[in-house]
């Protein structure tokens, strides 16, 4: 709707400009600026008259007469611009309306209104009731005229029917929806004043005021017509406009009324022409700049604003309140949308469901409350409610997917390490249940913490059950490998107690653990008592001890260890013995050439 708007007020300042050839050189005259299709059922925008606004550059207030087809509206505005009936308003003197849809006059009066210079410009609408029109149409007329005015002029004959009542029900909902609201930005429009302006031939008896309260009392509805009911809730809802309202007389200007426009002031009734004055007073003094959004708005602002009421009343049939409201609550939904997205896209995902449903409460909450602190519509405002919260769910809606997404995406990653991490340790090169043990409680703390969302469950289970499996095989193949491992460990230290270092009780302890394991568990353990031997359990220990433990880790370390040791027995073997001799405590490999020549002590 924003673009459209843009669009609109670029093309019109477009057409301004480039169609020289058709612009208005006289604007002393009455322009039309609202009209009607050909088959009177919506309105449409008129160039004339857009023309004629907008080269207004100060505050705007506009005075619209409305009432029935042929109660004098063109003549009583000709006579608040003291103009006549052949350089104003066009006056027709036949049975059909003279006036068609909305019409401007081209020059505005300038006013001094609290200070601030405004244009007041004065619209003259189409009657209502006439032939050949259908309920639709006047109530467009009568729902535009509402709006767009500062001062509502209703003009009335004689007296006040049930149907001038009724039809004052939508602007008792602008009353409703808009009336009473603390003055800022916040205000979308502030309504008209309603003038009732009643004509009619004589004065005496009740005075207008009393003949407006009276018409607003309650009908008797014994019965409990649902018609007179409805009836009856205008009336009461008429109640809250207050000082909103004013209501005036003003007697019939002449007898002969198809010569009004032939008389000049002297020929009219005298009274007539000082309740004319008065009335014109009593205007200037009501009337104030329109408002809307919290500002004044000048003649290009206020088409903008023109076009955007006219397509909230032509978008239905029947013209509400309900659809203006949806059009000032736009921006504010779109603005609050905006709010709960960027409380949104704080977040950081993957998270868990509740996590998340927690905080699109937080930020819905908070959205709603921005909105019922600006939005427009006390009664019809709940549409635009639910409009808000569609729209905050599409937009939940596609942070769930982007959370399912994330979560999914989070745990397969940590799923693949873990699945990685025990491979690896199904393939140590020295078994250890220790080091198995410690990556297992590392894979499954580490998966915890970090995998969150709603894939968490999924991959728990998946994860369990490649744990359980990788858990069983490492245990099953543990022990052979352990035992295979302690045989080649001892024959390994059998060779270099004997050959290496040449230590006889490391080579004694070595034959002794490989004679244990080759033979006496064979002889007198099974397999599966073996693994439940104390003897063999502290040898597991042992094994365990030594292999890995939080400071070392054998399995990694084993190949330069070994190197380290290789070496250090390497240069022992090449230059330690000779600096400083054998000084053996234990028992080693001696010479035997070295034996025989010892010499002998006596």
């Amino acid at each position: 709707m924003e673009i459209a708007h843009c669009v609109y007020v670029l093309f019109l300042s477009l057409s301004l400009l480039l169609q020289t050839s058709l612009s208005i050189e006289n604007f002393h005259q009455a322009f039309p600026i609202v009209e009607p299709d050909p088959n009177h059922t919506k309105l449409r925008l008129s160039r004339e008259g857009l023309e004629a606004i907008s080269r207004i550059t100060t505050p705007i207030a506009a005075v619209a007469v409305i009432g029935p087809y042929r109660s004098g509206k063109s003549f009583l505005l000709n006579q608040l611009l003291s103009l006549s009936c052949y350089e104003g308003f066009g006056v027709g003197h036949m049975r059909d309306t003279k006036t068609k849809g909305i019409w401007v006059w081209g020059t505005p009066i300038e006013l001094e209104i609290d200070g601030v210079k405004t244009s007041v410009i004065y619209l003259d609408t189409e009657g209502f009731e006439s032939v050949g029109k259908s309920n639709v149409y006047d109530d467009r007329i009568f729902a535009l005229a509402t709006v767009m005015s500062s001062v509502l002029v209703y003009n009335l004959p004689e007296t006040i029917r049930e149907a001038d009542i009724s039809r004052l029900s939508f602007a008792v909902e602008l009353a409703e929806e808009f009336y009473g609201r603390v003055k800022g930005e916040d205000v979308a429009f502030e309504p008209s004043k309603l003038l009732w302006l009643i004509q009619r031939d004589f004065l005496q008896g009740k005075s207008v005021k009393e003949m407006v309260d009276e018409a607003l009392k309650h009908v008797p509805n014994e019965d409990g017509n649902k018609n007179i009911d409805q009836v009856n809730q205008i009336r009461d809802s008429l109640a809250i406009m207050g000082d909103n309202s004013t209501a005036f007389s003003l007697p019939q200007p002449h007898l002969m009324r198809t010569k009004l426009c032939d008389l000049k002031d002297e020929d009219l009734d005298s009274t007539y022409v000082t309740r004319r004055d008065q009335l014109k007073k009593l205007v200037a003094s009501i009337i104030r700049p329109k408002i809307v959004q919290g500002k004044t708005l000048n003649g290009k602002e206020f088409i903008v604003f023109l076009e955007q009421i006219l397509d909230a009343l032509n978008k239905g049939e029947i013209p509400s309140t309900g659809s203006l409201v949806e059009v000032f609550n736009k921006g504010i939904v779109e603005r609050c949308v905006k709010l709960y997205n960027e409380r949104m896209v704080r977040l950081r995902l993957p998270m868990f469901e509740g996590s998340l449903q927690s905080a699109h409460d937080t930020a819905h909450d908070d959205a709603i409350k921005a909105f019922d602190a600006q939005h427009f519509g006390r009664q019809h405002a709940k549409k635009s409610v639910d409009q808000l919260d569609e729209q905050m769910l599409e937009v939940y809606k596609n942070f769930v997917l982007a959370n399912e997404y994330q979560s999914s995406k989070l745990c397969e990653t940590l799923y693949t390490k873990c699945e990685d991490d025990m491979d690896h340790l199904q393939s140590l090169r020295l078994p250890s249940m220790a080091k198995f043990n410690a990556g297992f409680v590392y894979c499954n703390q580490s998966f915890e913490q970090q995998c969150v969302g709603p894939s968490k469950q999924n991959y728990e289970q998946r994860l369990t059950k490649m744990m359980g499996k990788a858990k069983s095989l490492f245990i099953k193949e543990y022990n052979n490998r352990l035992f295979n491992w302690l045989v080649a460990f001892s024959l390994v230290m059998v060779v270099i107690g004997r050959f290496i270092i040449k230590f006889i009780l490391l080579e004694m302890a070595a034959w002794i653990l490989f004679i244990f394991l080759e033979t006496y568990t064979r002889m007198f353990w099974t397999a599966e008592s073996l693994y439940y031997n104390p003897v063999w359990h502290f040898i597991v220990g042992t094994w365990e001890t030594v292999v890995y433990s939080p400071i070392l880790d054998l399995d990694r370390w084993a190949i330069p260890i070994v190197c380290i040791i290789a070496m250090f027995v390497l240069y022992w073997r090449c230059y330690g013995k000779r600096k400083h001799g054998a000084s053996w405590i234990l028992p080693m490999y001696n010479n035997q050439k070295n034996g025989r020549n010892r010499e002998r002590s006596e």
